[in-house]
This record gives C-alpha cells, sequence and structure tokens, in this order.
C-alpha cells in the first residue's frame, strides 16, 4: 500500500463495528511503519486507543493528523 493508497483508506473510516474499524486501523498502522513512517504510525495507534476508549472527536482528529502528514511525506 503506498502514501496515496493509505490516504484514502484512512479517509474511509468513518463507519462500522469497532472491531472492524480496529483492524482496519492496525492494518494501517503496519503498512505506515512498512513505509517508514513510524511517527504517523504513532498517530494511528493513538486514534485505535481513543476509539477504544470512546473518545471519538480525538478519533477523528488523530486520523486528519495521520492523513495531513501522509499528504506532506508523500510530496516530500
Amino acid at each position: 500500500m503506498n502514501a496515496q493508497q493509505l490516504i484514502a483508506f484512512l479517509n474511509a473510516l468513518t463507519f462500522g463495528d469497532l472491531s472492524a474499524l480496529a483492524s482496519k486501523l492496525e492494518h494501517a498502522r503496519s503498512a505506515c511503519s512498512a513505509l517508514g513512517h513510524g511517527e504517523i504510525a504513532e498517530v494511528i495507534g493513538e486514534a485505535a486507543a481513543a476509539l477504544k476508549g470512546g473518545d471519538v472527536k480525538t478519533y477523528r482528529r488523530k486520523l486528519e493528523t495521520a492523513v495531513a502528514r501522509l499528504g506532506h511525506a508523500k510530496k516530500a
């Protein structure tokens, strides 16, 4: 999965059951790590933790942060 695909994948994580979202977040985190974006993978991990804790506002904010950082990394 390249950065562009990862951005689209993360942008699509808005609805679904919690276990499916958690699984997709873990997949995205692993893909980010494989691309060498460890910091962004940590942000995705924080999003997963927020979702698990029921903090939807932080979950969305962390996903938006990850997408923005991937966009910047893609341009570099």
